[in-house]
């Protein structure tokens, strides 16, 4: 038995992936949906904090989530120009952070890209001060499905075989329970999705390359895609999925995760024989022994 994690992302391949989108300064509506929920979250957010990480997000931040701490620290694995607070070179999956150094750690588009996601959970975790707060928005499993599934029919066809192509993602329930096995306080998760449509696949894997998001898998095939195969894809994207409009639609499933660092002031759960009200009490009806039939009832 080993606890390496598996090698699912070459992330040299990842870091260059996102310095040229980066340096490209291209837009992308991707990261501004992630963080303009982000963005909607923090809003309802009273507390201000004092130190705070962006850890390795997408696009830029808009006042509603700057105005939650007086001082940042943006770190990633490559850095965009700009940023008016200190920056540091730093991979999600070692953070060269002291334990208890943020009050509040964010994380917009990056995390789903990691290998060991548990461990990187476990470092944000420890990094943050006692009640620290974690937002963080990520894809999920149901993101590309179209495209995936294109991929493989066509790789099928032509080529005998499926190769790793589309990048995959946690769902929902194994991101909760990860926020739990780190040790995050008041965990809660939850999910928004979103349908792009665009004229050709070309305009698809445009996006995905102004966020640093094409192929840095481990396994992915070295050889290059031919027209023959895109066409293929293309052409089984279209004929599966297209229903209106003739333009390909390509979901976009973004799981938001939200913990904090344990603390004494936080709520817990009652211990079991502690509740102060019986259930009958609170559903307004009549506690009888177990066996015994309501008045009036018969089967």
């Amino acid at each position: 038995m080993t606890d390496t994690p598996p090698n699912i992302f070459d992330r040299s391949v990842y870091r260059a992936h996102r310095r040229r989108a980066l340096h490209a300064n291209n837009e992308s509506f991707l990261a501004d949906l992630a963080i303009s929920a982000l963005s909607e979250r923090a809003a309802l957010i009273s507390r201000r904090f004092t130190r705070a990480l962006n850890l390795g997000s997408h696009g830029t931040f808009p006042k509603d989530l700057v105005r939650l701490a007086k001082n940042w620290t943006y770190a990633a694995p490559a850095l965009s120009k700009g940023h008016n607070y200190a920056c540091a070179v730093a991979d999600e999956e070692a953070l060269p952070f002291a334990d208890e150094s943020f009050d509040l750690i964010v994380s917009a588009l990056s995390l789903h890209a990691v290998n060991d996601l548990p461990g990187a959970l476990l470092q944000i975790r420890r990094a943050l001060k006692p009640d620290g707060l974690f937002m963080a928005a990520m894809f999920g499993g149901e993101t590309l499905r179209e495209l995936r599934i294109s991929f493989a029919g066509a790789e099928t066809k032509l080529c005998g075989g499926v190769f790793p192509r589309v990048s995959p993602f946690a769902d929902l329930r194994d991101l909760g329970g990860l926020l739990q096995r780190a040790g995050f306080a008041l965990p809660v998760t939850d999910v928004e999705r979103s349908t792009a449509r665009y004229k050709d696949i070309g305009k698809l894997f445009s996006d995905l390359r102004a966020i640093g998001e094409t192929n840095a898998l481990s396994q992915r095939t070295r050889t290059p895609l031919t027209r023959r195969l895109l066409d293929a894809v293309a052409a089984g994207y279209a004929e599966r999925f297209c229903v209106e409009d003739n333009r390909l639609p390509a979901t976009f499933e973004i799981i938001f995760l939200t913990g904090w660092a344990p603390h004494e002031s936080q709520p817990k759960p009652l211990r079991p024989g502690s509740a102060k009200m019986r259930l009958a009490d609170a559903l307004g009806t009549e506690e009888r022994p177990a066996g015994e039939k309501p008045p009036g009832r018969t089967r």
